[in-house]
């Protein structure tokens, strides 16, 4: 049976709130707000997934947490059986492989078998895990990357469950969750201990989203590609503002735009910013579901549904938004975008201008002789499921790397050049058209099936490259095609990053310079890129020879099995996880509340504008100098692994956070993770941390706009709490951040506009709540006015219980369904 909305939703209900309307009356919470939507309506939601997305990076402290709730449940005499997932949960194992060998035929094999070298002990955890949680199903390495096989096979686009029929609603930990809702499927990223609640079948609670309808009209020019327009659009919302809303696109050009191209472009909804970034069901819908092998009679069902729901795109449908915006896809431009942000978009016409405003004086990279000087690009990595989920632009560098090398093209010495697509289906129609071989001679070998670079996952440079880096202290870039640039992200030792689609990455490989404007200046001596650049004809012929449902069957036979290493992994038993010494996984203690005392306190960092979840948690590689490096080097570690890989031992995380390398904290005058302590000494953050800890100083931090911006990682918060930061104090939050830090207890104030500018941190801050949701702090001689961000009734809920663990496990062991 169906919850019907036909004379209950308003005929002008936008898709996405008709989803959330279904999932109200399915669910008995309230719909009134829903039910009588008009543009700037307002209101609280509860909202119940149909299933939670888990990768590995975040999915194992999610484990993590579980396995020390199932502890504490057993400290209070009650069965740990009863922390158990309700709702189903996908876990795929995608963030774990490091790009260490490239450029020749054995990097898969070498990188997989260095990945289970490193990560077994956590591995052998998750399979605890999958065989302990009931509701739980794991993807093992090599599969791919989490969002593309969402989109290629575990979305269901419409559920049948216990005589239902709803829609499929998917919340995952990770961001990018929102790739999904270019199928039609509404979803988006969560942080991870809302994931955990979630899984226990908790609701999300939120407030209701103002929604933006995106007509877009036209067609792409030739020469023009989905990540091109991505970066447009990604440009114009960034700007435009859609932080906490829902974008809902729409228009005459749905009609020609395929399901991969949609997805390119809700992949990055969090660059731009907004909470989902949907895509209606319609014949391109059908059209991809049947071409991925969904069974006919799913595919019929999904058409049936979207139908008799009011979800199928009529483009006569009068809907109605609280915001309109329109993009012509015929004004599309080749772009890249740069250096520090996704949303810093540049027309391939004005690249080399652009670049050249970031780089210092000094020796430039001059590609004939081989000298490798500011601009070099170090990095070419065609990566992310952003782009390789495109079959279109994955042909297109195959056929420009064809091209390429018949004109005796190479890429040059100093770029290491990597190739991870999101799925194994991929590479089998690169092979079918031929064309992995001109990749290979290039230097875009298979690295491995998973996030890789994107992430930061990038390995070291060349060995002598990173040398002649370190010794003249060069600003070199990296071109990817992924959806994040942040600084310190891709590569420690890289300042510049460019996001571009596939084969404009393989076009600064062979350039070897980011300074280079590749429209009027050659590759080489007589080939320019216009030479190799292939024509839409010629990539619409390949996809039609090679791309078939097959494909997809070959990919998906065996997801949940993995290979002789996956099966061979002794994993524990038991309802109960044994911790023992471990320095992957340790039992965290997050039920502890801390005092609500905020007087006097100290700003731990205080930071500028855009500070993101990177700088807050960095994921790559942990220094061996580093606070977190030097612990484990203490405990015996030589493998020091990446943060990403430690984020089930909270020591290791906490002694991570606010990291990165490129961390501008304001307290003092030196870029990386140092703060001032209470002696008024430079200090690592860590080391101040504990010092204002032992000394019984409440500690906050202090920053600008958009604080929390990119991933939707837990640690970013986690962190923070562990440290005992207790507020923070922003000009404006990231909608996934604030939310992660209510969840663990720190308390989100948003100063009012115009204020908070000259608050230094310097002096204490004595900080006082109001009764209503406001707050004020005082600061030498300075009042300032604040906003409580615990924007539902439930988050205020979690916040006096010191987060939601504690809230959770109070309900679960009081014998509450939750």
């Amino acid at each position: 049976m169906i919850q019907q909305l036909a004379g209950i939703a308003p005929d002008h209900l936008p898709r996405t709130l008709r989803i959330l309307l279904e999932n109200a009356l399915r669910h008995g919470t309230a719909s009134d707000v829903l039910r009588n939507w008009e543009p700037g309506a307002t209101g609280e939601l509860e909202v119940y997934p149909s299933r939670v997305f888990l990768h590995d990076t975040n999915g194992v402290p999610v484990l993590v947490d579980l396995a020390a709730m199932r502890d504490a449940m057993v400290a209070l005499g009650k069965d740990p059986a009863l922390v158990d997932p309700v709702v189903p949960a996908e876990l795929v194992v995608d963030h774990s492989v490091i790009a260490d060998v490239f450029g020749r035929p054995d990097a898969l094999r070498l990188n997989v078998a260095r990945e289970y070298e490193r990560n077994a002990e956590r591995y052998r955890f998750l399979r605890w895990g999958q065989q302990t949680f009931r509701q739980l199903k794991v993807v093992p390495p090599g599969a791919g990357i989490m969002h593309q096989i969402n989109l290629e096979h575990l979305a269901r686009v419409v559920e049948e469950r216990d005589g239902w029929v709803f829609p499929d609603l998917c919340l995952g930990t990770d961001s990018h969750t929102t790739m999904v809702n270019g199928l039609g499927v509404l979803g988006w990223g969560i942080g991870g201990i809302e994931a955990e609640a979630a899984m226990l079948g908790q609701s999300v609670s939120m407030v209701l989203p103002p929604v933006v309808g995106v007509s877009l009209t036209g067609a792409l020019p030739p020469g023009t590609t989905a990540t091109d327009l991505v970066l447009t659009i990604t440009e114009t919302l960034r700007s435009h503002g859609v932080v906490g809303k829902f974008v809902e696109f729409t228009g005459p050009a749905l009609a020609d735009l395929p399901v991969p191209d949609r997805a390119t472009i809700a992949n990055m909804c969090p660059e731009f910013g907004s909470t989902a970034a949907y895509f209606p069901i319609d014949h391109q819908t059908l059209d991809y579901l049947r071409f991925t092998n969904r069974p006919a009679a799913k595919v019929a069902l999904v058409e049936s549904y979207a139908r008799t729901q009011g979800l199928w795109h009529d483009p006569t449908a009068n809907l109605v938004y609280d915001e309109h915006l329109t993009l012509d896809l015929s004004t599309i431009v080749p772009s890249i975008a740069g250096p520090h942000r996704p949303n810093q978009r540049i027309p391939l016409t004005t690249t080399k201008q652009a670049a050249e405003t970031h780089l210092p004086k000094g020796p430039r990279t001059v590609a004939e002789s081989g000298e490798v000087g500011h601009g070099a690009v170090v990095v070419a990595a065609i990566t992310s499921c952003t782009n390789t989920s495109n079959p279109a632009v994955m042909v297109a560098a195959g056929l420009l790397a064809k091209k390429a090398v018949e004109r005796g093209l190479v890429s040059r010495s100093w770029v290491k050049t990597t190739l991870s697509p999101g799925s194994r289906v991929v590479m089998d129609y690169l092979q079918a058209a031929g064309l992995t071989p001109y990749l290979e001679k290039l230097g875009f070998h298979l690295t491995g099936f998973g996030c890789m670079t994107c992430i930061g996952a990038s390995g070291e440079l060349i060995d002598d490259v990173a040398q002649t880096v370190r010794a003249n202290d060069l600003t070199v870039a990296a071109v990817l095609s992924g959806n994040r640039n942040f600084e310190g992200r891709i590569q420690p030792e890289v300042k510049l990053n460019y996001l571009a689609s596939p084969p404009l990455v393989i076009a600064y490989a062979l350039a070897g310079r980011i300074d280079l404007d590749l429209l009027t200046e050659p590759l080489n001596d007589d080939v320019y890129l216009r030479d190799i650049w292939p024509e839409p004809a010629e990539i619409d012929a390949v996809l039609r020879e090679v791309l078939a449902p097959g494909l997809f069957q070959h990919a998906y036979d065996d997801l949940f099995t993995g290979d002789d290493r996956w099966q061979n992994l002794d994993a524990p038993q038991g309802k109960t996880f044994a911790w023992g010494n471990s320095t992957y996984l340790r039992r965290p203690d997050y039920f502890t509340k801390q005092t609500d005392d905020l007087n006097g306190a100290r700003a731990l960092v205080r930071l500028g504008d855009s500070v993101t979840t990177d700088h807050l948690s960095p994921a790559g590689a942990i220094p061996p100098d580093s606070v977190a490096g030097r612990y484990l080097k203490d405990l015996g570690e030589t493998e020091l692994n990446t943060y990403a890989s430690r984020r089930g031992n909270h020591e290791v995380m906490m002694r991570g956070a606010f990291g990165n390398v490129r961390l501008r904290n304001r307290l003092v005058g030196i870029e990386g993770p140092l703060t001032r302590g209470p002696d008024g000494a430079t200090t690592s953050i860590y080391e101040a941390a504990m010092a204002y800890r032992a000394a019984g100083v409440p500690i906050v931090v202090v920053a600008g706009k958009e604080y929390g911006t990119g991933s939707s990682r837990d640690w970013a918060a986690k962190g923070p709490a562990l440290l005992g930061v207790r507020a923070v104090l922003a000009q404006s939050f990231e909608r996934i951040h604030r939310s992660n830090l209510v969840g663990l207890g720190i308390l989100p104030l948003e100063f009012l506009p115009g204020e908070g500018d000259d608050l230094t941190g310097d002096d204490p801050i004595d900080i006082d709540l109001h009764d209503d949701n406001s707050a004020t702090a005082r600061s030498a001689g300075r009042t300032y006015r604040l906003r409580v961000r615990l924007d539902t009734p439930r988050e205020h809920d979690y916040y006096r219980h010191g987060g939601v663990l504690p809230y959770v496990l109070d309900r679960l062991s009081e014998g509450h369904t939750l």
